[in-house]
């Protein structure tokens, strides 16, 4: 995983402001996991980070304030035996995480009147079922 992590379109991170961390995974693996430094540990200080627009970066914050710690989101991945691709999956979901929160805010939902028309079909229609239902129920079958 080299170069810099693409969050969306033309914005990414620059490798530089990535720090990565690796340590011994637990799970499947046998003796080779107890050799390998496989786990993956991926910090960005989102805080500190000039990379994102200022508005992205507002974003950002407020959305993922409960992950973060000291400014700093922190994102692990042991899924898999290799290193190699546990930093590709740290650094996809870092960029996931990221894209997520600094999306813009869903456009706010006008609640619009239901038509007239609408609301008289409908009681006509529960009026006209209700007249056979109990149209049935009137006997006279001997």
């Amino acid at each position: 995983m080299s170069g810099p992590l693409v969050i969306r379109g033309s914005v990414s991170v620059p490798e530089a402001e990535l720090q990565w961390r690796f340590s011994r995974s637990s799970g499947p693996g046998g003796q080779h996991v107890n050799t390998t430094d496989s786990q993956v540990e991926l910090r960005f200080d989102l805080a500190a980070t000039e990379a994102l627009p200022p508005v992205w970066k507002r974003r950002a914050l407020e959305r993922l304030e409960g992950r973060l710690t000291g400014g700093v989101i922190a994102v692990r991945a042991s899924e898999h035996r290799s290193q190699w691709r546990n930093r590709e999956a740290a650094a996809a979901r870092l960029a996931a995480l990221l894209a997520e929160a600094t999306a813009p805010p869903p456009k706010v939902r006008r609640a619009t009147k239901i038509p007239r028309g609408i609301n008289e079909r409908r009681l006509r229609v529960k009026k006209r079922r209700s007249e056979t239902k109990r149209g049935r129920s009137g006997g006279g079958w001997d």
